[in-house]
């Protein structure tokens, strides 16, 4: 790699983006980008006053978040982190997230973003396996972070990113030079290693390359009116950072040149005064969060209609919720189904499809966005008719690279160019998504994928536990929850048992509740029948997800 420094202006209108070419200021084509930190260098050259993100009372103009990350990739090659190091960050959402997002796609690096709600057992698995060696660390994970010190080599410097000491944050950002780091990076370069719940009880690193994230905006130009933005537009970011759909969503709008408004969580009443005080147009929640933003602002008669369209993701919206979210915006809801390891959404259920009398595309995911594929496959991975259910494989342009330090479990995943979902459902006559269940023993709560494994191996710990199934059941709010069924080698005590669990595992992960049962079916090979186990708990629902 070579490294070099030289001086950038902020109004050069001919800037060379890239290789000694000239580049047009508006961001017409991906074609333009060689990497995602040089998104904010056209937006820095083209529109520099332009507000880039509002967290709180800071707000950060284009030319300003030029300036930060660039200071922050000039800072992270001084800490001699090698050629595509790790960097990671522990915490809510904040602006300073994506000036490290930014900074260490400049400087060539991989940013590992961890999921704050994690105990310290599990953030030092990932920052471990990942080799992170610097950790930039909210205050009030602080100690979480330096509990793992200890036990992971790679990790050399932690770094406090809201903190007013000499060793916080911006003391040590605004110590660098804000000359451009003039890496080569490319688009097959790691950009973002995101860990995913593991189907074997271990979180997986899903590598994701540059490209990934601009070969979905060219797709994107075709989907619809939803899809483009304009100067005026404002976006909400507060689905976390730690999932692709906090990250990749604010990165949507960087890449038009958006403003993003950044929240450290999804708190309805904040985003309900928000999107009133700063004219949202664009946000991405789950239905459940969108529920809360209904009832708090039709409990306080706000005037939310600057919205344009509420992209929702991780279910279907109820009939109900939807008839209430059209009277309140009176804006496009558009449905998106996606996942970690393609970068954020493969399908789309435009605004036309949503009707508040309901309608069968309406249970749907949608369909394919363009330049993607889907098709259904049985055991064998063959390819199923129409109408029949299978496998869900996915061909996209946005595919990871793999996982991290796991070959075989890449191998599994990434077949010939298809991505094997682990959903299963099947396709319409009209190309129309429809799920059906999960091939594989994940549910997905409130928007969290958790795997059963992860859980059953910290119960099998506790020595009243003499055998366990963990499985998703139906949840009017969450859409599932999770609930363990034990054999126990003599008295238990279930709160115990929970109390037990919330020490090593994240406490959405934990069960909410856990029955004592006298037998737990499994077939010839020893494995668990959890398809057998939840058909008592989703008895009247059509499908085995909710």
């Amino acid at each position: 790699m070579v490294l070099a420094f030289k001086p950038d202006s902020l109004v050069k209108p001919d800037f060379l983006l890239n290789s000694g070419e000239n580049k047009m200021l508006h961001a017409d084509s991906v074609e333009q980008f060689s990497n995602v930190g040089e998104v904010v260098r056209h937006y820095a050259n083209s529109k520099p006053d332009h507000l880039a993100m509002i967290f709180g009372d800071r707000k950060t103009t284009y030319a300003e978040l030029h300036s930060h990350t660039s200071r922050v990739g000039n800072g992270l090659r001084a800490e001699a982190i090698g050629e595509s190091g790790r960097i990671g960050y522990l915490g809510k959402n904040t602006d300073r997230y994506y000036e490290l997002f930014f900074g260490a796609a400049k400087a060539g690096m991989v940013m590992v973003a961890v999921n704050w709600r994690l105990v310290a057992p599990e953030v030092q698995y990932i920052l471990d396996d990942a080799n992170v060696e610097v950790l930039f660390v909210e205050s009030e994970f602080n100690a979480v972070a330096r509990a793992c010190i200890e036990q992971c080599p790679a990790l050399k410097k932690l770094v406090v990113i809201d903190g007013s000491d000499a060793s916080g944050y911006v003391s040590w950002r605004d110590q660098q030079p804000t000359e451009y780091v003039d890496v080569e990076v490319g688009l097959e370069s790691i950009c973002l290693q995101m860990y995913t719940s593991g189907t074997t009880g271990r979180p997986k690193g899903v590598l994701l390359p540059h490209r990934c994230f601009f070969s979905q905006r060219e797709a994107e130009k075709q989907a619809g009116a939803w899809a483009q933005w304009n100067d005026d537009d404002v976006n909400l970011v507060a689905m976390p950072t730690f999932h692709i759909g906090g990250t990749g969503w604010g990165f949507v709008a960087f890449f038009h040149g958006a403003t993003n408004i950044i929240h450290p969580v999804p708190d309805a009443e904040r985003i309900a005064d928000d999107i009133a005080r700063h004219k949202i147009t664009k946000m991405f929640v789950v239905p459940a969060i969108l529920q809360q933003i209904v009832n708090v602002a039709k409990s306080r008669g706000m005037d939310l209609t600057s919205m344009k369209f509420v992209i929702y993701g991780a279910s279907p919206i109820p009939e109900s919720l939807l008839i209430d979210s059209l009277a309140l915006f009176d804006c496009g809801f558009v449905q998106q189904y996606g996942m970690t390891e393609a970068t954020g959404a493969v399908s789309y259920l435009p605004a036309e499809d949503h009707d508040v009398k309901g309608n069968q595309r309406m249970k749907s995911c949608g369909k394919a966005f363009p330049g993607i594929e889907f098709k259904i496959c049985d055991e064998q991975g063959d390819s199923l008719s129409q109408g029949i259910v299978g496998e869900i494989y996915i061909k996209t342009p946005a595919i990871m690279t793999g996982y991290w330090n796991l070959d075989s479990a890449t191998e599994e995943a990434l077949e010939d160019g298809w991505y094997r979902s682990g959903d299963a459902g099947y396709l319409d006559n009209d190309g129309y998504l429809f799920m059906q269940d999960r091939v594989k023993d994940m549910i997905v709560s409130g928007g969290e994928n958790i795997y059963p494994a992860e859980i059953e191996s910290v119960l099998y710990r506790h020595p009243a536990v003499q055998d366990v199934a963990v499985i998703g059941v139906p949840d009017e709010k969450w859409g599932e929850s999770v609930k363990a069924l034990i054999i126990a080698s003599g008295v238990v005590n279930t709160d115990e048992l929970i109390d037990y669990a919330r020490q090593f595992i994240a406490g959405y992960k934990v069960p909410k509740t856990i029955d004592v049962v006298e037998d737990i079916p499994r077939n010839a090979s020893g494995k668990i029948l959890k398809h057998v186990l939840r058909e008592e708990y989703w008895q009247g629902y059509k499908r085995r997800i909710n």
